[in-house]
C-alpha cells in the first residue's frame, strides 16, 4: 500500500470514528496532495508526498511560533495536533551518528575539498536523507566538516 493510499484509508477510519479533528488534518493534506498533482499534472508518488509533508510540516512549525508570540496558544495547540497527525505519514527519522556516517560518505564521494564542493554534497544527500533528516542539521554538519 503506498502512502496516498494510507491517508486515505487514514481518512475513512478517521470518519468512522467521528473524529473531526483527525479528519480535517488529513483532509487538508489531502488537498495538498492533489494541488500540486492538478498543477503539475502528475500521479504523485511516494517520495513526492513525503515532499508534500515536509512543506507542510514546515508550515505548521512557523505558524505554531507565530502564535505562541502573540499568545494564541489555542491555535498554537490545533497547529501543533497537525503536526502530530502529518508527522505519522513521515519516513523513520535518522539518527544523529547515522546522518554523520551519510555526510563523511557523501563528502567522499563527492571528492568535496572546500565549502564550494557544498552544492555537490547537498544534492547527492537530498535524494537519500530527504524525509528523515532535517536538511538543516545535515547543511550545517556538512559546511562544518567541509571548513574543519
Amino acid at each position: 500500500m503506498n502512502l496516498t493510499q494510507q491517508i486515505s484509508e487514514d481518512m475513512k477510519t478517521a470518519m468512522r470514528a467521528a473524529d473531526t479533528k483527525r479528519r480535517d488534518a488529513i483532509r487538508l493534506l489531502q488537498a495538498a496532495i492533489k494541488q500540486r498533482e492538478v498543477d503539475e499534472r502528475i500521479q504523485l508518488d511516494d517520495a513526492a508526498v513525503v515532499g508534500v509533508i515536509e512543506k507542510m510540516l514546515k508550515q505548521r512549525r512557523d505558524s505554531i511560533v507565530q502564535f505562541e508570540a502573540a499568545h494564541r496558544h489555542d491555535l498554537a495547540d490545533a497547529e501543533k495536533y497537525e503536526v502530530s497527525v502529518l508527522q505519522a505519514y513521515m519516513p523513520q527519522a535518522m539518527s544523529d551518528a547515522e546522518i554523520e556516517e551519510a555526510v563523511s560518505e557523501a563528502i567522499s564521494i563527492a571528492g568535496a575539498k572546500g565549502q564550494q564542493d557544498m552544492g555537490r554534497v547537498m544534492a547527492q544527500l537530498k535524494s537519500s536523507l530527504s524525509g528523515r533528516a532535517d536538511m538543516g542539521k545535515v547543511s550545517s554538519l556538512v559546511k562544518t566538516k567541509l571548513i574543519g
